[in-house]
């Protein structure tokens, strides 16, 4: 009766407690950027430490409720029949499982970057993850040696063609996703842009001219791709234009995976 009564009085705080801890943790090991952008990791802290403070105060100053008499009973109006005594029971099995994911979920669990599973569920190269076509074209009278990721996809999505990109190479690197309509041939070297956080994240990625990649490579593996482009010599890839590597290799997952 008494763990029961606990569970159903404490279980919000337990839960928001668990909840405090992990975003305090991740934030102090550097894995909060896996989750959030950077820009509001000093909010989050604070407010996580503010919330630490309400749940600590939860504890110490609201009363502990009625106790139970001698008897095992909460009050004077007699004991509970046998099913109210069991969904009680379920209840407090429901809460301690619930406690227990949350602790296995934030705390025990690494924490882990989006991978494939979440390209395939999102617009690749979509208009949110990538620069405005104006934004584009300043570029093409820039060095190119300077140019991120974001800024060759956004080239690429606005059409330029094969004789802008002749003679250009780049270096870039990320995570090995298949090409949808060539899977065979052509992968993304992708990774995801974060302007707020995980749940709003974009894939964005260059197409990589690879035959036989599978062989060599993991899917969700981390490369490092450099070459030039050229129109895609794949007669079924949806792709225009793709990057011909002239090496690529496998590197551990970036300390920072995301693009801000």
């Amino acid at each position: 009766m008494f763990y029961r009564r606990l569970l159903d009085r404490w279980i919000g705080v337990v839960l928001s407690t668990i909840g405090i801890v992990a975003t305090l943790w991740l934030g102090f090991t550097g894995q909060l950027a896996l989750y959030i952008h950077p820009r509001y990791f000093v909010f989050t802290i604070v407010m996580a430490v503010i919330a630490g403070v309400l749940a600590l105060s939860a504890f110490a100053l609201v009363p502990a409720g009625p106790r139970a008499d001698g008897h095992g009973h909460a009050d004077g109006h007699g004991h509970a029949d046998a099913g109210s005594r069991h969904w009680r029971g379920l209840g407090a099995a429901g809460s301690t499982l619930i406690a227990a994911a949350a602790v296995v979920g934030l705390l025990v669990l690494p924490p882990s970057t989006l991978s494939t599973a979440t390209v395939t569920q999102r617009d690749l190269n979509g208009s949110a993850s990538t620069l405005s076509r104006s934004d584009a074209v300043d570029l093409m009278g820039a060095d190119y040696t300077t140019f991120t990721m974001k800024d060759w996809i956004s080239l690429l999505r606005q059409g330029v063609g094969e004789e802008f990109l002749t003679g250009k190479t780049a270096t870039v690197t990320g995570f090995v996703t298949p090409d949808k309509s060539d899977p065979e041939n052509v992968f993304f070297a992708a990774r995801f842009v974060v302007t707020c956080c995980a749940v709003d994240a974009q894939p964005i990625g260059l197409p990589v001219y690879s035959p036989g990649w599978q062989d060599r490579f993991e899917t969700d593996s981390w490369v490092t791709v450099s070459g030039g482009f050229r129109t895609n010599p794949s007669q079924i890839s949806k792709e225009a234009l793709v990057m011909v590597p002239d090496s690529i290799a496998p590197v551990p997952e970036p300390d920072s995976p995301y693009v801000y």
